[in-house]
C-alpha cells in the first residue's frame, strides 16, 4: 500500500450490509465510526484502554473531526484502515491522520485528521495528560522528518 505515512497502525475492515445507506454506499456516519475504532485499538496497542483510562481519571476526546470522502465503499469491500499520531503538545491536544484504503485496488476512499484533548473522566473537562499518557502516545509520535 502507498500509505501517506510510514508504519501506520491497521485495522482491517469488511463493509457490512448495515453500513450501506439508501444510496447503495457505505453511510458517511460510518466512516466516522471506523475512524473511532481504529483510534481506539491504536490507544489499546499502546496500553491505554479502558480500565486505565478509568484508573488515571482521564481520556483523550474528539473535539474536532476533517474528513475528505474520496470515494465510495460497497458492501463486501475489504478495507484497510490506518492512523497515525502526528502531532502532540504532551499536555492537552493530540491530532491523529487516517487513510483508508479499498484493498482489490488500492484506492484511497478518505483521508481524515482527528484532533483530540485530554480530559479528566470525573468532571469532563480539559486537563492535563498523565505521564502515561505522554509515554504511552508519545512511542507512537511520528517524528517530524516522517510528516514531511
Amino acid at each position: 500500500m502507498n500509505w501517506d505515512f510510514p508504519e501506520p497502525f491497521l485495522i482491517d475492515i469488511q463493509v457490512a450490509a448495515d453500513d450501506i445507506d439508501g444510496l447503495g454506499h457505505a453511510n458517511n456516519a460510518v466512516y466516522v465510526s471506523w475512524l473511532e475504532r481504529c483510534a481506539w485499538r491504536h490507544s489499546q496497542s499502546l496500553g491505554l484502554d479502558l480500565v486505565e483510562y478509568r484508573r488515571l481519571d482521564r481520556a483523550m476526546a474528539v473535539v474536532r473531526h476533517e474528513i475528505d470522502y474520496l470515494a465510495a465503499a460497497y458492501e463486501g469491500d475489504e478495507l484497510h484502515m490506518a492512523t497515525w499520531i502526528v502531532e502532540s503538545d504532551q499536555r492537552l491536544r493530540m491530532n491523529r491522520h487516517f487513510q483508508l484504503v479499498r484493498s482489490r485496488d488500492a484506492c484511497v476512499l478518505l483521508r481524515a485528521q482527528t484532533t483530540f484533548v485530554c480530559i479528566e473522566l470525573s468532571s469532563g473537562r480539559p486537563k492535563r495528560m498523565p505521564a502515561e499518557f505522554v509515554e504511552g502516545y508519545g512511542r507512537a509520535l511520528l517524528p517530524a522528518m516522517a510528516r514531511g
